[in-house]
Parts: structure tokens; sequence; C-alpha cells
């Protein structure tokens, strides 16, 4: 009996990091790459094992609100800032995500952080796809437990980018030279995704994890290029929410 596929949407680093991770499970893909028609391929593949969304940031609204109809129980999304909020507003509610930990960059091996935790009805093949590249993962057992991963790797995510804007080189140098500035940091991120997520979070839990996803790798650049879309992004949702950030704007202010 033929194996269904699975269709990656985006096929940047980590899109191929899954596609290689689907063939090795046995599972064929098929890739969407930027400008091709999705209704189109939902016609021509209507029952995939699974629709990896795997677009950048600015892509990944549009191609949500884009699925054919057929897609949208077949989900799994990736992406570095997210939310229940984020599939939601697009009247998703059966989607699986993988929370990523592990790091590729063009022309250089992947290197895992920490585990990559899945969640949702096609955890398990995510799981698998994950195993075959030799990235440790498990599955969530609950929403509640995906939101706690969500907002962890968010949290990490906005730290380091953020306060790297000022003070630039590795996490570790931040998080051991400036620990007094990278928690503020931190906490002001933390009431940005705290509103996000429409729920309290644990603080201190959150930031234990971030602790961790440091010390795992510490020589880790903290600055990426989107640090400053990010902080831009980060105040315009303080501004909506009446949330102040007095750090963040600072840094803002020095930027500009």
């Amino acid at each position: 009996m033929p194996v269904s596929p699975v269709v990656v949407i985006g096929l940047g680093e980590l899109g191929g990091v899954f596609a290689l991770g689907f063939l090795r499970a046995g599972y064929p893909v098929y890739p969407v790459l930027r400008g091709m028609d999705l209704a189109a391929v939902g016609r021509d593949y209507p029952e995939p094992a699974l629709v990896l969304v795997a677009v950048g940031e600015d892509d990944f609204h549009p191609v949500l609100a884009g699925l054919p109809p057929v897609w949208r129980d077949r989900l799994g999304l990736i992406q570095n800032e997210l939310m229940p909020r984020d599939w939601r507003q697009h009247g998703l509610e059966s989607v699986s995500v993988a929370v990523v930990w592990f790091e590729k960059r063009p022309g250089q091996p992947l290197v895992n952080i920490l585990d990559t935790p899945v969640y949702g009805p096609k955890a398990a093949l995510l799981a698998e796809a994950l195993t075959k590249l030799g990235v440790p993962t498990r599955i969530l057992p609950d929403e509640e437990a995906l939101v706690f991963e969500l907002a962890k790797k968010s949290l990490y995510i906005l730290t380091v980018n953020l306060a790297g804007l000022i003070t630039g080189g590795t996490v570790g140098e931040l998080w051991h030279r400036h620990a007094a500035f990278a928690r503020e940091v931190a906490e002001e991120v933390l009431t940005v995704l705290e509103w996000r997520a429409g729920r309290p979070l644990p603080k201190e839990a959150l930031i234990a994890g971030v602790a961790a996803g440091i010390e795992d790798c510490p020589n880790r650049a903290c600055l990426g290029r989107r640090a400053r879309a990010r902080l831009a992004r980060v105040l315009e949702e303080a501004r909506q929410a009446g949330i102040a950030l007095p750090c963040l704007t600072g840094i803002w202010q020095r930027l500009t």
C-alpha cells in the first residue's frame, strides 16, 4: 500500500532538515516553494500524512490564510515565536507543533541545544522524523505543556536577541557578564508573552528553562538577523496591550 506523502511548505534550512527526516522515515516528500499555487497542490495531494508549514515569520500568516481546506486538519507548525492564538485566528484547532531547539545554518551541521518537544495529532510522525536525524524529542501530554514550551522558546529567542542588540557577544557572555540586564529584558518579554498566551506564565520556571538552553550551548551568538524586527514587534504588541516596557524602550531609543 502506498505511503501518503508529507507536504513541506518552505524548503529553507529548517524545512530541509525536516524533509530529510521524513525521507529517512520512509515518507515521500512534496516540497512547496515560494510562488507555487497551494490550491493546485492541494488538489494533487488532498490526503497527505502531514502538511508542515516551515516558512519564515513574514510568510507564516499568509500561508495559513491560504491553506486548501483539505489540509486544515493535517497541519504541522514550526516557528520561533508561536502561541495558540496564531493558529486559532485562522480558525485552526487540530494542529501539530514542533518547538524547535536545534540550529541549522547554511553549510554547517545541525546543532542540538535542548530537546525538541512535539504536540498534536501528528506528534508521533514529527517525533519519528526527528529521531531519524538524531534530534532528541519527546511528545507533550497536553496543550498546557505546549504553551509552556512555546513560551520558553520565545523567551529564549527574544531575551538573547533583544539584549544582544546592546551587548553583542555570545549567549553565555550575556547570561554571566550582564546577568542583571538579561534578567530585566527577560522579565519585560515575559509580560508580553503572557499577553500573547492570554494567561499567567510560570516566570521562574521559564527563566530557568532559558538558562538551561544557554548553558547547553553557551557559544551561540546572541544576535540574529531579525533581532531588530523582533524588538519592534514586541514594542508594538506592548503598545496594543497597554504594557510599559522601560528597558526594551530604552534599547530601541539607543538604536535609533
